[in-house]
C-alpha cells in the first residue's frame, strides 16, 4: 500500500472516543499526520472526560465534561452513536451497524466496560457508573437523599459513596472481601483505610456476598436484608474487546489487546491504547493493564509517534513504559499512587497511617518501585520521579516523614 511520511492519502480510524481515542487523534495531528482521521464513538454525546462523572456531574455541579477540542479545525471527522461490531484485518475494515468502514491504520481505544452483578441486569433501581448517561440517571437518586447501597469497596465504590454522602444520602457499602481495595492494595495498607467509611458517615459491610436483588434493595448471604432506593454496582471493569472476536487480534488472558512495547497489536497497522490494551513493561518485568486516566493520556503520544514514524524509513519505534499513576478523591482525602507494587520485597511507612497524611513506599532490592500517598502530594511528585530514575532509598531517612523523599536517595 502506498505511503508517505505524513500519511497523506491514508486514513487512520480510531475506535473509541474517550480520552485515549481523542488524545490519539490530537497527537496524530501534532506529530504531523496529514491523512484522514476518523474518530468513531459508540455514544451519541460529544466526547467527554470520565473522572468528573463520579463527583461533579453526579452532584449537579457540572452538566458534563466534554473535551475542549475543536475537531473540525484539526480536520478530525467525528462519527458518534456508531458502535463497532467487528474487525476484518485482512480486508482492513471495521464493521458497524451502518456498514463496513475501511482503514489504512486502525487504533483500538474502546476502553473498559463495567462488570455487572450477576442477576442484576434487568432489576429496576440497579445502576452502573461508567458513562455520562449512567451519571445522569444517578443524579436524581442523590438529589433525593435516600438510602443507597454500593456493591464493591474499590476505588469507584469509594468515590461514589463519598459523593452520595456529600449529597446527604444514607450509604451502605457491601464488599465480598474482608477489606476494601482488595485487588489494589495489600491488606496491611488497606486496613488503615477501612475506618474512612465510618468517619464519613457511611457503613461498610465486609465479607458479604449479594444473593438476591430487587427494586427495594438486596439480600446478603447471611440473610441480612438491606433496603435501598438505589443500588450502585462497582465491582470492577474489563477491557471492551468482545467485538474483536475472530479478528485475529491477539488478546491476553485478561481480555486486553496484547500490544507490544510500542502499543502495536498483532495485526498489521493495528494499535491499541488505554484501558483496553496491555503492554510489556521492562521496568517491572511483566505485562501491565492500567485502567487509569493518566495511561489514556500518555499512551496516545506513543501510538501517534509510531503511526507517523512507521511511514518513514529507518524509524526505530518509540517504546511505551511509563510509571503508572492515578489519584482518587474519597472521604475527604486525596489519594495518589505511582508505580506497580507487586514484586516489591519491602514496604516502608512514612507518617502515621491512622492519621490524615501518610505515605507508603514499596522497594525492590532497595529501589523505589511504587508509592501511595494520602494527603502528601509532595511525596507523590518526588516519588514518581525517583521511580522513573530507579533510585535507591536510605530506609531510615525514607521512614522520617519530615525528610523530603528526594533527600532520602542513596
Amino acid at each position: 500500500m502506498a505511503s508517505s511520511a505524513g500519511g497523506g492519502g491514508q486514513r487512520v480510524v480510531i475506535v473509541g472516543a474517550g480520552m485515549a481515542g481523542v488524545q490519539t487523534a490530537v497527537a496524530l495531528r501534532e506529530q504531523g499526520w496529514t491523512g484522514e482521521i476518523l474518530l468513531l464513538g459508540a455514544e451519541p454525546h460529544q466526547p467527554y472526560d470520565r473522572p468528573p462523572l463520579s463527583k461533579a456531574v453526579l452532584l449537579g455541579k457540572a452538566e458534563g465534561s466534554a473535551f475542549d477540542v475543536d475537531f473540525a479545525a484539526l480536520g478530525i471527522e467525528l462519527r458518534l452513536g456508531v458502535p463497532v461490531t467487528g474487525l476484518d484485518t485482512g480486508g482492513r475494515t471495521v464493521d458497524t451497524g451502518s456498514g463496513p468502514i475501511p482503514y489504512d491504520v486502525l487504533v483500538i481505544a474502546t476502553g473498559a466496560e463495567p462488570i455487572a452483578l450477576p442477576g442484576s441486569e434487568d432489576v429496576p433501581g440497579v445502576h452502573l457508573l461508567r458513562t455520562l448517561d449512567d451519571a445522569e440517571r444517578l443524579r436524581p437518586v442523590l438529589a433525593g437523599q435516600g438510602e443507597v447501597v454500593v456493591v464493591g469497596a474499590g476505588w469507584i465504590g469509594a468515590e461514589f459513596a463519598t459523593a452520595a454522602r456529600e449529597a446527604g444520602c444514607a450509604v451502605t457499602v457491601v464488599e465480598a472481601a474482608d477489606r476494601p481495595l482488595v485487588g489494589a492494595l495489600p491488606a496491611e495498607v488497606a486496613a488503615h483505610m477501612t475506618g474512612w467509611y465510618a468517619d464519613y458517615g457511611a457503613t461498610l459491610v465486609t465479607g458479604a456476598r449479594v444473593t438476591a436483588l430487587d427494586r427495594n434493595g438486596l439480600r446478603l448471604g447471611d440473610g441480612t436484608r438491606l433496603r435501598a432506593g438505589a443500588v450502585v454496582v462497582g465491582i470492577g471493569a474489563r477491557p471492551a474487546t468482545g467485538w474483536l472476536a475472530g479478528s485475529g487480534v491477539e488478546l491476553a488472558e485478561d481480555r486486553s489487546v496484547a500490544a507490544d512495547e510500542g502499543l502495536r497489536a498483532s495485526a498489521p497497522d493495528v494499535y491499541a491504547v488505554g484501558d483496553c490494551a496491555s503492554f510489556p513493561s521492562a521496568r517491572y518485568g511483566t505485562r501491565l493493564l492500567v485502567h487509569h486516566w493518566d495511561n489514556a493520556l500518555q499512551g496516545p503520544r506513543t501510538v501517534a509517534a509510531n503511526v507517523v514514524g512507521s511511514r518513514t524509513a529507518h524509524f526505530p519505534g518509540q517504546v511505551y513504559d511509563p510509571v503508572p499513576y492515578f489519584w482518587s478523591e474519597q472521604f475527604g482525602r486525596f489519594v495518589q499512587y505511582a508505580g506497580h507494587h507487586p514484586g516489591a520485597d519491602e514496604l516502608v511507612w512514612r507518617g502515621d497511617p491512622d492519621g490524615t497524611a501518610w505515605s507508603v513506599c514499596w522497594l525492590r532490592d532497595g529501589g523505589l518501585v511504587a508509592l501511595l500517598a494520602v494527603g502528601r502530594p509532595r511525596d507523590l511528585a518526588q516519588g514518581r520521579k525517583l521511580i522513573e530514575r530507579g533510585a535507591r532509598l536510605d530506609r531510615t531517612r525514607a521512614t522520617d516523614p519530615s525528610v523530603p523523599l528526594k533527600s532520602a536517595v542513596l
